[in-house]
């Protein structure tokens, strides 16, 4: 092998590198990604994400905040009926009444962690804790010692550490370790660290806190500067031994860091870090569209990994270059994560088989209710196009599998628009909730306003569109459409998306989707 294809596509010389150390990675999508505002899911839904996550290899699923709600405590044990022997962790303030409810929900887990936090930056530490330095480590103390009690593994974080006074959070660290702690957690809580100078902090904790080495050091990191992937990576450089993150970077704010990335940075550049990790690459892709569809935060065409366009090649030049050798301009190959490299056709006379065998190939697995849907549903578009893309399959898919995760929704039956440039638009829509159909008219400023006006006039909830954007799954002018919508609904956002060879229906759908995701949390929370 030429020695540089041998070093610049590491993960194909994992094995000759032999590598020595793993790091672990704590998954939590299902409990920081369910803070990204518009998205709440329901314990069925985390269910599936957690079944998921146990097929991509991930070490640790935090599940929920237990003292959060009983719809979060409910997830926690949800998963636990599904994820085996991965550990599965639940988070607690420390607090008696958290770390109680923490250790209640594991209670059917095989293999339970208690994460337990605590602020100890100054700024966090009198206007959010109103405690000195010193309540602070009491108290971490004092919940260490109740979580180890009710527990035999435990994870202290010291909330926004990077922001906190170092020498602080070592004494925190060795106080909780001496009470029976076995992760400590040195998080970039609001994102605020650059990758040398995070390195920095974790080698003067591996140099100041007692009893470090016979502990496991984590870091978890936010993208509030967009460092968020190299912070982690300058964290496991520095000596961290368990990285966190979410699928699809989701998160509060502008997110935590993206574990697909990073567990592929380590795989590609493992000749460089000496580390790999225990995932499952090949499972990558159908996690991704996984938390994507159920969420309801579509992947952006320019993410890397999982990304449309992460694998696209426009330029001649590089199209040259990756037809003579993939190598040239690639530093991995689509299929190693997943992503379909089928060049089958599907269309209008493709059957049944066919269809189910390219959605198990894009990563899908479904019911036979979900797959009939998705079929019946792939038909129409195939009847009013020649050819039906992967990306497209993969929409009409993922609306489905959204529509069946939120039962006794709304759902549209037909419309009519009319609309000129002198005048409103107006819109008749008929829904069906609950076996039941119900017409409305009303008008609004273009088609899409009085679809909207008449799906609010059905519904007889307050609710407001906070952000539209419209997307093709493909190129061409018979592209299937994307729409993506934001609600405001009681106080919250909530995502809605749906999908037509129709801008308008796809407008509609998306809106009708995101109402029912609304409808469904308040009923469920």
């Amino acid at each position: 092998m030429n020695i540089y294809l041998k070093y610049y596509s590491g993960y194909k010389c994992a094995n000759e590198l032999k590598i020595m150390k793993t790091i672990k990675l704590l998954d939590t999508t299902l409990r920081d990604g369910d803070q990204t505002p518009g998205v709440n899911l329901s314990f069925t839904q985390k269910r599936e994400i957690a079944a998921q996550l146990c097929d991509l290899g991930v070490d640790i699923i935090e599940a929920g905040f237990a003292a959060a709600s009983q719809s979060d405590f409910n997830a926690i044990c949800a998963a636990a009926e599904v994820v085996g022997n991965t550990k599965l962790c639940a988070l607690a303030r420390c607090t008696e009444q958290d770390i109680e409810a923490a250790a209640r929900s594991l209670d059917k887990a095989k293999n339970p962690r208690i994460h337990i936090f605590i602020a100890t930056s100054p700024i966090h530490m009198q206007y959010k804790l109103n405690m000195s330095e010193q309540e602070v480590l009491e108290r971490a103390v004092k919940s260490a010692e109740l979580a180890k009690r009710l527990c035999g593994d435990v994870q202290f974080s010291a909330e926004d550490a990077t922001r906190s006074d170092v020498g602080f959070v070592c004494r925190v660290f060795s106080a909780v370790i001496a009470s029976g702690v076995s992760t400590v957690n040195f998080p970039d809580t609001v994102g605020y660290c650059i990758p040398s100078e995070y390195a920095e902090m974790i080698k003067r904790v591996f140099t100041d806190t007692a009893g470090i080495k016979n502990v496991v050091l984590a870091a978890h990191c936010h993208n509030d500067l967009g460092l968020a992937v190299a912070n982690s990576l300058a964290a496991a450089g520095a000596g961290v031994t368990q990285l966190e993150g979410t699928i699809n970077g989701l998160g509060e704010r502008a997110g935590n860091a993206s574990l697909e990335e990073i567990i592929m940075a380590i795989r590609v550049r493992n000749n460089f870090f000496g580390f790999d990790t225990n995932v499952n690459i090949k499972e990558i892709a159908k996690t991704c569209r996984l938390v994507s569809s159920i969420s309801g935060v579509p992947i952006p065409v320019g993410q890397p990994i999982i990304g449309k366009n992460a694998f696209r090649h426009e330029s001649g030049i590089h199209q040259h270059g990756v037809l003579s050798n993939e190598n040239t301009y690639q530093i991995m190959s689509p299929t190693d994560i997943g992503r379909t490299g089928n060049r089958i056709i599907l269309g209008k006379l493709s059957g049944r088989h066919a269809f189910e065998s390219r959605a198990s190939q894009l990563g899908f697995s479904l019911d036979q209710e979900t797959l009939e849907s998705s079929f019946e549903a792939f038909k129409l578009v195939a009847e009013k196009k020649n050819t039906v893309a992967d990306d497209e399959i993969s929409e009409i898919i993922r609306e489905k599998i959204d529509e069946k995760l939120i039962t006794n929704g709304y759902k549209l039956i037909d419309f009519q628009i009319q609309s000129s440039g002198s005048m409103k638009s107006s819109a008749m829509l008929t829904l069906n909730k609950n076996d039941a159909s119900i017409t409305e008219a009303a008008v609004g400023n273009g088609p899409i306003d009085a679809a909207f006006n008449a799906v609010n006039r059905i519904v007889g909830e307050a609710v407001s569109l906070d952000a539209y954007s419209i997307s093709a799954a493909t190129e061409g002018a018979d592209a299937l459409g994307v729409v993506s919508v934001k609600i405001l609904y009681s106080g919250n956002i909530f995502h809605g998306r749906g999908v037509s060879t129709d801008i308008i229906e796809a407008s509609i759908k998306s809106y009708i989707n995101a109402i029912n995701r609304a409808l469904y949390y308040t009923e469920n929370n």
